[in-house]
């Protein structure tokens, strides 16, 4: 009779989680390389959910895609690994089928195998380019079409963008049945704050024939959401929920067993219209088996009440603290501009951290800006610091955020507590990787990408968090990005740059430069760059800081002559020191005819370099800076260069 046909007259009952089952069994490696290596076990479980009741089952392939397989080394392997999984799959079904009608004469009806192709943006990986995406998306997709799967099912997709990407790829290749179910942030909210209904249009306008939800929540949030959206007019409605939320205990998650539970859930879903039911993770043979028992083949809910709910209102103007911070965008815009990095203590000793901002305010800082554990070497956390700047010294902080060390979740908490807090200046970075730290066995997280986390940072500006639920009030943030003009290619950096504009940033920080014809190249690339630039310059305190500087840090490149310059005085510590100051003036002079922006970096805690460095700014430009209010230069300006 065929799929569509069976859904269009009543329920269909799928299977459930395939990954809980094998790590139920102690595996922890690949489970979809084990199509190839234990095939007799993913068939058992196939089996398993045919015998519960299961009418459809999906391949063993949720993440059998280049970009997941490359992590084990399988990267060669995604033809063999899902090819395996169909030959599994359809010879689970057949050892069923033979089976049953040997001890029951009677017909059970079809079964059905559909290709499961995983949301790649879900997995717990680097970000990955929409160009990357569907060209795994493609490489899987034949390989499944080609084995003769009955229908193509796409599941946990948190990013809609991906999902109506691969979803038109997918509607323009094959006239299978398509299943596309997309993952919730929140309760009704897609990321982004697009709403469940609007996203659930996009998939029917798109060409899916079943539409609907899978993972994160259990029934109980999946019955909510679908109160509030209306049957769609051309698809069928699918909810995959996962068993429970799950707990973790001596190393490992578990899941509640709920099986009655989820037979009364059941009801409700299939109230809400749904008609393809299944499990996502911690469900299962016995969740299918309750869900079978309760809705198996009966007729669809075809007219159903939507429950509107009333949300929140944010206010326009309504701003959770306005901050007397300088805006680093305006003054550069005005005047040559200074914002000095010193860097939090490694210790728990503040008082020569605070003597030294003190000392750099005086010297007519525009703000003090405070690295986040850079080179992945842990220091007091710089929203304290930061604090404590505008609390004792009464100057402007500007605070970086790293995507290294903190998850999605630590990132939203960060930005509400810093908006909390007044604090508004940010430079968004993805961080230095954990391991070129001194912490052996840290972890990088990078739950976001830099581009990513300028692009949560606006939007809490729109009083919306990530997954789109209301903040309540909107932030103020400004926010700063990173700019590495030492690369080989200026153009491709030039193109990051213009990325960073796209999602939001307002304004760049280089990595310190260290030659005149570098500032000029820098000057001619951004011409069509109208957000402003505050040019890198690190004075060198020795001959070795400038080797290692030159030759470990990413980033950064000396050219021959300071190297040459530095090596004279390597035996002599004083002259070293004064050779890296009359260094810095020499670059802060070329800077000067081309930006207005200016970003000394403190080295080593000596903040006596970078207020002397601060002091000459000043006395080239004639510019008083008193606190944190400003008399402009008379230097010309447009958009942070000099005209």
């Amino acid at each position: 009779m065929g799929f569509l046909e069976d859904i269009r007259k009543q329920t269909v009952i799928a299977d459930g989680a395939m990954g809980t089952l094998l790590y139920s069994y102690g595996i922890g490696n690949c489970f979809e390389e084990l199509n190839l290596s234990h095939p007799e076990q993913i068939k058992s479980i196939h089996r398993s959910y045919l015998q519960a009741g299961a009418q459809l089952i999906q391949t063993n392939t949720y993440g059998a895609n280049y970009e997941k397989l490359a992590r084990y080394g399988l990267e060669d392997d995604v033809k063999g690994i899902n090819a395996a999984a169909v030959r599994v799959a359809k010879d689970a079904v057949k050892e069923f089928r033979t089976e049953w009608n040997k001890d029951e004469p009677f017909s059970i009806g079809e079964n059905y195998i559909f290709g499961t192709i995983g949301g790649i943006r879900a997995l717990p990986t680097k970000p990955v380019p929409l160009t990357e995406i569907k060209r795994n998306f493609r490489e899987q997709l034949y390989c499944l079409l080609m084995e003769g799967v009955d229908g193509i099912l796409l599941e946990t997709y948190y990013d809609l963008e991906e999902l109506t990407s691969v979803l038109t790829i997918a509607r323009k290749e094959t006239e299978l049945p398509i299943v596309a179910q997309v993952s919730l942030h929140d309760k009704g909210i897609v990321q982004g704050g697009i709403s469940l209904q609007e996203s659930l249009n996009r998939l029917e306008e798109l060409g899916a024939d079943v539409i609907g939800l899978n993972c994160r929540m259990g029934p109980h949030h999946m019955i909510s959401s679908l109160e509030q959206v209306a049957l769609p007019t051309k698809a069928y409605l699918s909810a995959y929920p996962n068993a429970s939320l799950p707990s973790y205990s001596e190393g490992r998650y578990h899941y509640n067993t709920n099986e009655e539970y989820f037979k009364e859930s059941a009801i409700r879903l299939w109230e809400q219209g749904v008609r393809l039911f299944g499990g996502c993770c911690g469900t299962t043979p016995e969740h299918i088996k309750a869900i079978a028992g309760s809705v198996k083949g009966k007729a669809p809910v075809k007219e159903k009440k939507i429950k509107r709910i009333v949300k929140e209102k944010i206010h326009v103007n309504e701003v959770i603290k306005k901050s007397t911070d300088a805006s680093l965008v305006e003054v550069v815009k005005k005047r040559d501009a200074v914002i000095v990095e010193f860097d939090p203590p490694k210790n728990l000793m503040t008082a020569k951290f605070l003597q030294g901002a003190e000392a750099l305010k005086a010297s007519g800082v525009d703000a003090i800006t405070l690295a986040d554990n850079s080179l992945a070497t842990p220091r007091i956390c710089n929203l304290s610091m930061a604090t404590l700047l505008k609390k004792e010294v009464n100057v402007t902080p500007l605070v970086h955020i790293a995507c290294r060390d903190k998850n999605l979740i630590g990132l939203q908490s960060h930005l509400m507590g810093l908006s909390t807090l007044g604090i508004e200046n940010i430079l968004a970075v993805t961080g230095d990787p954990a391991k070129v730290g001194d912490f052996p066995g840290a972890t990088s997280v990078y739950d976001l990408s830099s581009f990513e986390l300028i692009q949560l940072i606006k939007q809490c500006n729109e009083g919306l968090s990530f997954t789109g639920k209301p903040l309540g009030k909107r932030t103020n943030f400004t926010v700063a990005a990173a700019f590495n003009p030492n690369v080989k290619y200026l153009e491709k950096e030039i193109e990051r740059v213009e990325k960073k504009i796209h999602n939001g940033a307002d304004y760049f920080m280089t990595q310190p430069i260290y030659s005149i014809e570098k500032i000029r190249e820098v000057y001619e690339a951004t011409k069509g760059i109208k957000a402003p630039i505050y040019l890198g310059i690190m004075p060198l305190t020795s001959y070795r800081n400038a080797e290692f500087l030159h030759h470990e840090v990413p980033g950064i490149k000396l050219t021959d002559d300071i190297l040459q310059a530095m090596a004279v005085y390597k035996d002599d510590k004083v002259r070293s020191k004064q050779e890296g100051i009359a260094i810095a003036k020499h670059l802060i002079d070329g800077a000067l005819e081309y930006f207005n922006g200016i970003y000394l970096i403190t080295p080593f805690m000596n903040y006596d370099i970078t207020v002397e460095l601060t002091q000459y700014i000043r006395g080239k430009t004639g510019t008083v800076v008193t606190g944190n209010r400003d008399s402009p230069s008379e230097r010309k300006i447009y958009d942070g260069s000099i005209i």
